[in-house]
């Protein structure tokens, strides 16, 4: 399991002052308000920063971070990954999971069959719908919904599914 967890990307500078515009990764882009610390990927390490305050422009936070004042001094970092430590992430329902820890599950049906790998998560606005690659190369999609994902299992590695009449008919 990672020991981080994606909650947004800088998607550009705002303003002159440091501040830069997150594309939110996380369901819920005012989680941002709660975080005093994230770590910035920078693709050769992972750097903690702290935050010195959040705000909200439509669907995206800007954030300025601490000891960055000017454009130039986080520029730079356009494109990068924020990661949380898992410990900072928000508890989880019953029958909920972080995506990343779902993507490279092993899918078996109810039949015993193996079916593939997970190899995606498409989150729609009705419910999320995974994408399994088969081993022959084709792609299911499977509703996430309890009629169709029986059981996650993290420790073993695999979902079991039902699938329902009609998904594999093509």
């Amino acid at each position: 399991m990672e020991k981080t967890l994606r909650v947004g990307v800088i998607a550009s500078t705002h303003g002159v002052r440091g501040e830069v515009k997150v594309f939110p990764t996380t369901d819920d882009v005012k989680r941002f308000e709660q975080l005093k610390e994230v770590l910035l990927d920078t693709g050769k390490e992972q750097k903690p920063l702290e935050i010195e305050h959040v705000k909200f422009f439509k669907n995206m936070a800007i954030l300025k971070f601490k000891g960055f004042d000017n454009i130039n001094d986080i520029e730079i970092y356009k494109g990068k990954d924020l990661l949380i430590h898992r410990d900072q992430a928000v508890k989880l329902g019953p029958d909920e999971n972080f995506i990343v820890d779902l993507i490279g599950l092993l899918v078996i049906t109810d039949q015993k069959e193996e079916l593939g790998t997970l190899k995606d998560v498409l989150q729609t606005g009705a419910n999320d719908v995974y994408v399994v690659q088969t081993n022959s190369g084709k792609e299911i999609l499977l509703p996430a919904i309890k009629q169709c994902i029986l059981n996650v299992d993290l420790e073993a590695g695999q979902m079991t599914v039902h699938v329902l009449e009609g998904l594999l008919d093509l």
